[in-house]
């Protein structure tokens, strides 16, 4: 902040204190004149509609006092507290402190608790109905904004319930891709392959994963992709997970399958990241939302 805005900050604070409190003082000097109807009760001389007369019957002291009271509150949290522009306050409190102090209390607690299941085997941690508890939760909170409540993903976010796996399905690959993140780059062939090219590969990338596609045109496509393609794909297809290059032979495709989605990625690539959670989750978070994730694939993606 500004000196500019300090300065700002402070003198629009107390002055706006200062006008409040000689706003009170001010108009409770003030004398009402007063008079007595002919029920004998007191009013303020006020009339309208001939017998509509306004009662004098002020604010009570102890309500006056009680906003005295919030004003030397107010100065006195003023004093201890940030507040006015730059000024910290005598107690050093800081927002970012306080939440450092309750996100260790927390992951203390939370270590206490589940620290002991991450040592066991993942075989084992991906049946723990602790660990899976916990390991649902964590999911739906920090990864399902993408992946889906039900981690079966979306376009362009992989469907983690299907046991097939870009960077590996092992325990730690996964709990690597949980904790580490990945990037996953698809370099597009357009001007290398041309309009007939991309046709031609889409054919053959069909043809891996199976479906019935026009043989003369997969024959075509297949010479491409072992120029372009075989080098992350391999040359039967089947992937590398140490980069990312899915198995094309699954039939799986993240981005799509169809001959318009498979052009685009294609001719024009693709670029993707999963985020590392490493700062978000720690270490025995991650290990937890890894035994859930695999848990998916172990009980035929069911909850």
């Amino acid at each position: 902040m500004s000196a500019f805005w300090h300065w700002f900050v402070v003198i629009i604070t107390l002055a706006f204190t200062a006008g409040m409190v000689w706003l009170f003082i001010a108009t409770g000097k003030t004398k009402v004149p007063t008079g007595t109807n002919r029920e004998g009760q007191e009013t303020t001389g006020h009339v309208w509609d001939e017998d509509l007369e306004e009662l004098n019957n002020p604010m009570p002291r102890w309500w006056l006092w009680l906003f005295y009271g919030t004003v030397i509150f107010s100065l006195i949290y003023l004093v201890l507290y940030p507040g006015l522009g730059r000024f910290g306050g005598l107690l050093g409190w800081t927002s970012s402190g306080q939440y450092a102090e309750e996100r260790t209390a927390a992951n203390a607690a939370f270590q206490e608790r589940f620290g002991e299941l991450v040592t066991i085997p993942w075989d084992e941690l991906a049946r723990h109905p602790d660990a899976l508890s916990a390991g649902r939760n964590l999911f739906r909170t920090n990864c399902s904004t993408c992946h889906g409540s039900d981690a079966r993903g979306a376009r362009g976010f992989p469907n983690l319930t299907n046991n097939h796996w870009s960077w590996g399905g092992e325990p730690e690959q996964v709990w690597t891709s949980i904790y580490y993140g990945r990037q996953g780059v698809m370099p597009g062939f357009g001007a290398a392959l041309g309009d007939d090219g991309v046709i031609e590969t889409v054919t053959f990338v069909q043809y891996l994963a199976g479906q019935d596609v026009d043989s003369s045109l997969a024959d075509a496509g297949r010479q491409r992709f072992e120029i372009l393609c075989a080098a992350c794909h391999m040359p039967d297809g089947t992937g590398n997970p140490a980069l990312g290059a899915p198995d094309l032979t699954a039939g799986i495709f993240t981005y799509g399958g169809s001959v318009a989605d498979l052009s685009e990625t294609i001719r024009d690539g693709r670029e993707g990241m999963m985020p590392a959670q490493r700062n978000i989750l720690g270490e025995t978070r991650a290990r937890l939302v890894t035994a859930y994730v695999l848990s998916r694939n172990l009980n035929g993606s069911n909850d």
